[in-house]
């Protein structure tokens, strides 16, 4: 219904979406479109079968790109123009220790250990900034003592990236590693690709309280501010060719007529970033270690741009019975520059 009255036009061009309001939050990739340019036959119209085989992805035909404004482009174009490329290729953070019962503590501290408590973020240990519980929860990260889960397949993410690229040109921050002053530390500008893969959470009230969140403890067990806000995101200096943020929710934002969303993208390219890789809904995490690992591979072996990568990753997946839903590969778009 959205595509079909110019579907006929399409062709196999490259889109630039530039949404507003509700259409923002809609994975244009995933998308069906008629063959035959959005008709269909009287032949399949009795074959529900048929009929809906007739219909794929519009990111089979097409390389899509996401662009808050067309200024945008042209910004983002003027920041770059005469920036050198970073030396070393990737740096991922990955598979954070959010809670006092993690293993990794255990392991840390010794088998001998005394026991903590589960509830890492309840009030004994810390407060929670303003707002954040709301978006914890929201994002469907917390119960009401706020237990954020593990995720291990980040893990299996991030060692499928940094296997690309020789030791020396890449920097894996793992465990209590994968923490704030990581994200925030100049030395992830010597890097080409930063990539986040953790959980990202969402304040829809006030959304300079979006982010992602690290690690929330140290090896020691001590309470430490694991939360990387939107609004702290746009005072870093982070010249990466691409920011992928393989996290929940972290493409959404508040809506501010004319400007577009308001959240972790517009901060990172505020940064430096020309384009930044984020997701519309919560991402299934074995799923999303698959895409990215194809994702990666097309840009690191393969010389793809970004764009072409990630297109190319999305198509493989869905090919795959187990991942042919869009659910497991249309939530990622790529947002900024194409080129």
């Amino acid at each position: 219904m959205l595509l079909g009255p110019i579907a006929a036009q399409l062709g196999q061009k490259r889109l630039l979406i530039v949404a507003d309001g509700a259409l923002q939050y809609i994975p244009f990739g995933g998308l069906p479109l008629l063959a035959g340019g959005g008709k269909s036959s009287n032949a399949t119209s009795g074959n529900e079968k048929s009929k809906t085989e007739r219909y794929q992805p519009l990111v089979v035909e097409h390389e899509i790109i996401s662009l808050s404004s067309a200024s945008t482009l042209a910004l983002l174009r003027h920041e770059v123009k005469d920036r050198k490329a970073a030396q070393k290729s990737v740096a991922v953070m990955a598979d954070p220790v959010f809670e006092r019962d993690d293993e990794r503590l255990k392991q840390a501290r010794g088998e001998t250990a005394a026991r903590t408590s589960n509830n890492m973020l309840g009030e004994k240990n810390r407060e929670l900034p303003l707002g954040m519980d709301r978006a914890l929860t929201e994002s469907g990260l917390g119960d009401a003592k706020l237990k954020i889960p593990r995720l291990p397949g980040t893990r299996n993410e991030a060692k499928q990236i940094l296997g690309l690229v020789p030791p020396a040109q890449s920097k894996g921050s793992f465990d209590f590693e994968a923490n704030r002053q990581t994200a925030t530390n100049s030395d992830l500008s010597e890097y080409r690709y930063v990539h986040f893969a953790t959980h990202g959470f969402l304040d829809s009230v006030h959304p300079e309280l979006s982010g992602i969140v690290l690690s929330m403890i140290d090896e020691k067990g001590n309470p430490q501010d694991g939360f990387l806000r939107a609004h702290e995101v746009f005072n870093l200096k982070l010249p990466a060719e691409v920011v992928v943020l393989s996290a929940c929710q972290t493409g959404l934002g508040k809506d501010i007529r004319g400007e577009g969303l308001v959240g972790l993208t517009r901060g990172f390219m505020y940064a430096g970033a020309p384009r930044v890789v984020v997701s519309l809904w919560s991402v299934n995490d074995q799923a999303t270690a698959e895409l990215m690992g194809r994702f990666y591979r097309g840009m690191l072996k393969d010389n793809l741009r970004p764009a072409a990568a990630l297109r190319a990753a999305q198509i493989s997946l869905m090919k795959e019975k187990q991942w042919a839903s869009p659910f497991y590969w249309a939530a990622f778009t790529l947002q900024g520059e194409w080129r």
